[in-house]
């Protein structure tokens, strides 16, 4: 009975061994190389019909917005570019225009200054056409009364000196004489 259980424990030890993990099984095999064909070929099918297309969908869906939006950015770039050509056009205009408002408001005050100075000097020039008129007029009134006061003064000199009277008119011709 010893030899019993012992041998009835060496063939349980090698069933326990032998099935004690089912994949290193050999008389499995076949039924798993039959499972695995049939899972990999059911995994073949469902990713190519399914997946496959899903996958790839997704891919063309994202290279054609990603086109798009290189598109509509290449867009905003050029109307970007024609804004700021047009803004330098306009600015240029406007600069233009200013600096022709600058040089007509510049010419229009030198013409107001120019005519104010015209005005002034013709303002001038009658003040001094005035002041010389009345100078010669004074001068003249002067020269009247020197002449009077030298005909006063010789016939009283004449008179002083010699006792005789002289009349106005003798007195006038020797006084210029």
């Amino acid at each position: 009975m010893a030899e019993e259980t012992a041998t009835h424990a060496a063939t349980e030890a090698a069933k326990s061994a032998a099935s004690a993990f089912p994949p290193f099984d050999t008389s499995t095999f076949p039924s798993q190389i039959f499972w695995l064909v049939v899972t990999f070929g059911v995994l073949f099918v469902v990713l190519w019909r399914v997946a496959g297309p899903r996958i790839h969908n997704v891919i063309a869906e994202r290279r054609s917005a990603i086109n798009s939006a290189i598109e509509a950015a290449n867009k905003a770039r050029g109307d970007a570019d024609a804004a700021s050509a047009a803004y330098g056009v306009a600015l240029a205009g406007a600069r233009a225009r200013a600096n022709a408002m600058a040089d007509e408001t510049r010419s229009g005050i030198n013409a107001e200054i120019a005519r104010a100075k015209a005005d002034a000097e013709a303002k001038a020039a009658e003040a001094m056409a005035a002041a010389d008129t009345r100078i010669a007029s004074a001068r003249t009134q002067a020269e009247t009364h020197v002449a009077d006061a030298a005909r006063d003064a010789a016939a009283a000199i004449v008179a002083r000196l010699t006792g005789e009277t002289v009349s106005a008119d003798e007195a006038a011709r020797a006084v210029k004489g």
